[in-house]
């Protein structure tokens, strides 16, 4: 399916020494040869020409008046493209002036700018990639860390659409002997499909998609940072710390009580893992407004966490201890000893006991310790080592799809155990189905739907 116009865009980001020009589509080397000084319309795929992009296409040596610039042009030939079409990338110089000029050029000629996204929207319409693949190109250049890398690598490579297709292929099969006991209708006793065989076989792929659904919370952790708070009460060192392990004076540090009122943000990278720092509003008994809403904005933000970093620089009340333990609940709590070069230390004994936390005595003034406290911090998240062959759910549209998918399984799996007819069952197969080509567009995707995939795309991809 390849497109009739001929579209261009800068693929680089601006301000640097090159800037690359993509053209895609069928007149893509007819145009491009009127540009350039020579003629590209019978090159090979896979070549690289060495030219000059010119003012006027009757003249094809360079003069003074018309050179616009001194390029390397690449041919690529459908469909063995980015796009599957015949396409094109001319690098040039990476000054705004050259490249608004070849791009005006282009345009003169017979191209348009491409739309956000909408060459790799051809890809896909053009059968070099799948939905969930042409969504990974998208999350490869927003990858920050090595993790999100290795996600994206992985679905771009379509580990993610193989073991997708895996399971369609079973549920196919089971669904074609459903549909032909239906064509049997008339002869009740034929029963094609193992009811035993389906039950076993549905539930084993149920659990395979609740198992892919799970691990979406694991990919919004990844994708977006997993948030950390620091809490604890007024000066006991939480900006201190947070500066700390920014290595950066992110937030103000003072000896008067109450400086911190609103929560402070930031990031850092813990062995290829990105982890939100958030420093909140020290929690105290105090009149002052302003004050009281940073900590219920402290609150708030304990309540979104997905670690607690709870610094003392005295032993807490049991008032405390059962007040934090009770917000803390579900989450993972580091209690953090803050100032031990003062010689404060407070143990996990009988007086003091919170369950399922850990301790840690730092001194964030001198740096002591930290590192012992980053390891804690990455060990809490409890994040399995990402490799490119491992399959996290990171997109919402993705777990939606899922999510749909295992409820019309669920459906098909109670109605074998209650007897209910063939033709009830085969219906929910054929929506787990649909629901499951869904996230790979293995059946007509609505365009609505892939303007609104492709338009995150930045305009050269």
């Amino acid at each position: 399916m390849t497109q009739e116009t001929t579209i261009c865009a800068l693929a680089t980001a601006t301000g640097g020494a090159l800037g690359i020009i993509r053209i895609s589509g069928n007149q893509s080397l007819q145009i491009l040869s009127k540009i350039f000084s020579k003629n590209l319309v019978d090159a090979k795929g896979y070549t690289v020409h060495y030219g000059h992009i010119v003012d006027k296409s009757s003249k094809l040596k360079p003069q003074t008046s018309n050179l616009i610039d001194e390029v390397l042009v690449t041919v690529f030939r459908a469909p063995h493209s980015y796009t599957g079409e015949d396409s094109a990338e001319i690098s040039c110089h990476g000054s705004r002036y050259i490249i608004n000029k070849v791009l005006e050029r282009l345009i003169q000629e017979g191209c348009r700018m491409a739309n956000p996204g909408e060459f790799t929207q051809r890809a896909y319409l053009n059968g070099k990639m799948d939905l969930s693949q042409a969504e990974a190109v998208a999350d490869l250049i927003a990858s920050t860390n090595q993790a999100t890398h290795h996600l994206a690598l992985s679905q771009l490579r379509g580990q993610f659409s193989s073991e997708l297709s895996h399971l369609r292929e079973k549920l196919l099969k089971l669904t074609s002997l459903l549909e032909l006991e239906l064509d049997f209708s008339d002869h009740e006793e034929l029963e094609f499909a193992d009811r035993t065989e389906l039950l076993t076989l549905a539930t084993k792929i149920e659990n395979h998609i609740t198992s892919l659904a799970k691990s979406f919370e694991t990919g919004q952790a990844l994708k977006q940072g997993i948030p950390v708070a620091i809490v604890g009460k007024t000066n006991v060192g939480k900006s201190t710390l947070l500066n700390r392990l920014l290595k950066d004076e992110r937030a103000i540090v003072s000896n008067i009580h109450g400086t911190t009122r609103d929560t402070i943000e930031d990031t850092i990278d813990l062995h290829g893992v990105t982890f939100r720092f958030i420093d909140t509003a020290g929690i105290r008994q105090t009149s002052d407004t302003v004050e009281l809403i940073g900590i219920e904005r402290t609150y708030q933000t304990i309540e979104k966490a997905r670690i607690i970093l709870w610094l003392l620089d005295e032993a807490p009340t049991v008032t405390e201890q059962q007040e934090m333990q009770t917000r803390c609940e579900g989450k993972e709590l580091i209690i953090v000893i803050t100032k031990s070069d003062k010689g404060l230390t407070v143990k996990n004994d009988s007086s003091f006991f919170i369950p399922h936390s850990s301790f840690i005595a730092i001194s964030a003034k001198y740096d002591t310790d930290l590192s012992p406290l980053e390891e804690a911090i990455y060990a809490s998240a409890n994040i399995p080592d990402i490799s490119e062959n491992d399959i996290i759910i990171t997109n919402a549209r993705h777990y939606d799809a899922l999510i749909k998918a295992n409820e019309s399984l669920s459906r098909v799996i109670n109605g074998m155990k209650q007897q209910v007819p063939s033709d009830l069952l085969a219906e929910d197969l054929r929506l787990t189905l649909s629901h499951l080509a869904d996230i790979t567009g293995g059946q007509i995707t609505p365009q609505e739907t892939l303007n609104n995939i492709f338009s995150h795309f930045c305009v050269g991809k």
